[in-house]
């Protein structure tokens, strides 16, 4: 039996839109928007399933990048999952944008490195299996490599410019950066289609987001109170 997965990315200013299946297809779809991800995810997840030549009733579960990564972003690929799995009654599956990332890794440690602004990062280590070996942070660069844990370690980025400028003088410089796409819908695709294999059907009920850290909303308030 051939098991489905749609998986949504909406948490940074490219998303993506991809179907995997566990006989080895692929198909994705870059989504660019000025006015923001919420008004093209479904345009652009009716296209996919055209694309494909399968209807929505025969997806068999759903996954959405539930962060770090833009809060607005965040919740509407959230929101989008959560509702077509609790409408059709299929799993919904979170995954972090960081583990994402390390999926396209090769090594047995895999530090994945996100853009944070504000001179921050997202950071977290993860093994072959893509287990957390860190929990994911946000802070500065330097703060987050005196953090790591001691063997070799492949970086994941789809930013190597700035891990390069972020390793220079310091004793992680020189080992190679692993470049992954600017659109991670596919990893989290698959990494839900793998959980699916193993048995996990979460509920679209049971989503939540990745955050790592606070909104500006919610430390605005704090600031003012």
């Amino acid at each position: 039996m051939i098991l489905r997965v749609l998986g949504v990315d909406t948490s940074g200013a490219l998303g993506s839109v991809a179907m995997v299946d566990s006989g080895g297809g692929v198909v994705e779809r870059r989504m660019e928007s000025s006015e923001g991800h919420g008004q093209r995810i479904f345009y652009e997840i009716e296209e996919l399933l055209r694309e494909c030549g399968v209807g929505l009733a025969m997806v068999d579960g759903f996954a959405a990048g539930a962060g770090p990564g833009s809060f607005t972003g965040v919740r509407i690929a959230l929101s989008a999952v959560k509702g077509l799995a609790e409408a059709l009654g299929k799993p919904a599956f979170g995954v972090s944008n960081l583990q994402a990332l390390a999926w396209h890794g090769s090594g047995p440690l895999r530090a994945a490195v996100m853009d944070a602004r504000r001179g921050q990062i997202y950071g977290g280590v993860f093994d072959a299996g893509l287990g957390k070996v860190t929990q994911e942070m946000v802070g500065p660069m330097g703060e987050w490599l005196a953090s790591l844990p001691g063997g070799e370690i492949e970086f994941v980025t789809a930013e190597p410019a700035l891990l390069e400028e972020g390793l220079r003088g310091t004793e992680w410089e020189g080992p190679a950066i692993r470049q992954a796409p600017g659109t991670l819908a596919v990893a989290i695709a698959r990494i839900a289609l793998g959980r699916m294999e193993a048995g996990e059907r979460p509920a679209g009920v049971d989503l939540d987001a990745n955050y790592v850290r606070r909104s500006d909303a919610e430390m605005n308030w704090q600031d003012v109170y």
